[in-house]
């Protein structure tokens, strides 16, 4: 609640300073985190911000949506929006609310999310604007459990090349040791995702050495 509250002045610190941008909040929603930065390159900020879209579900959490807004006629004005970019606030299973944080790096939207218990997950997404959308261009993930292995991908969509490495732990002493190690690059070229669709269709890629398999997306349930 107190996050909320400080985004929120954070918010109105933000407008004021931009020569009085005023930003409505969608009915019913309330905001988790905002980030700014020029991500079409023609130098003026936009504004990314990440909302619960209603009151908090006790069992299933609540869904979640990302605005981008642009300045225009002197207010924040919604220009592109998903509702697959992320998350509902209770999928992070035992480790609770899934999200961890979104960035703008040299024009780049970046946004993370982790979650599991003893067995842990994390992924951060990288899109790029281009011709009118806002495409996935990078996907990092690591998933695992101590003392049984950590997978950790690191895929370039624009290129194509995925890097793939498997470490295998054992801990019969106090210190963990990894005792097998799995590495693989491969190609997957012309996948296409934009924000907006980022969940639309399972996605899944096998490796074709160790038969690993990789979800990009898990789809829509």
């Amino acid at each position: 609640m107190k996050r909320a509250f400080y985004i929120f002045l954070f918010l109105l610190t933000l407008s004021h300073i931009s020569f009085g941008q005023e930003l409505a909040i969608p009915a019913n929603y309330s905001v988790v985190d905002s980030v700014a930065g020029d991500l079409d390159k023609d130098s003026i900020a936009e504004l990314v911000v990440v909302y619960n879209m209603g009151p908090e579900n006790e069992i299933d959490g609540v869904p979640r949506e990302l605005i981008i807004y642009k300045i225009r006629n002197g207010k924040w004005t919604e220009w592109k929006k998903s509702d697959q970019a992320l998350y509902r606030s209770k999928d992070g299973g035992m480790e609770g609310d899934p999200f961890g944080k979104i960035e703008i790096k040299n024009g780049i939207l970046l946004i993370s999310q982790d979650g599991g218990s003893s067995w842990k997950w994390g992924f951060t997404d990288k899109y790029r604007f281009k011709d009118g959308e806002f495409y996935l261009i990078g996907y990092s993930s690591y998933a695992g459990r101590i003392c049984e292995y950590w997978e950790y991908v690191d895929f370039n969509l624009s290129t194509g090349k995925m890097i793939v490495k498997k470490e295998f732990e054992e801990c019969e002493t106090k210190e963990q040791k990894i005792y097998k190690r799995e590495n693989e690059t491969l190609y997957e070229k012309g996948l296409i995702i934009t924000i907006q669709k980022r969940q639309e269709r399972e996605i899944k890629i096998s490796t074709p050495k160790y038969k690993h398999e990789i979800y990009i997306a898990i789809g829509k349930e």
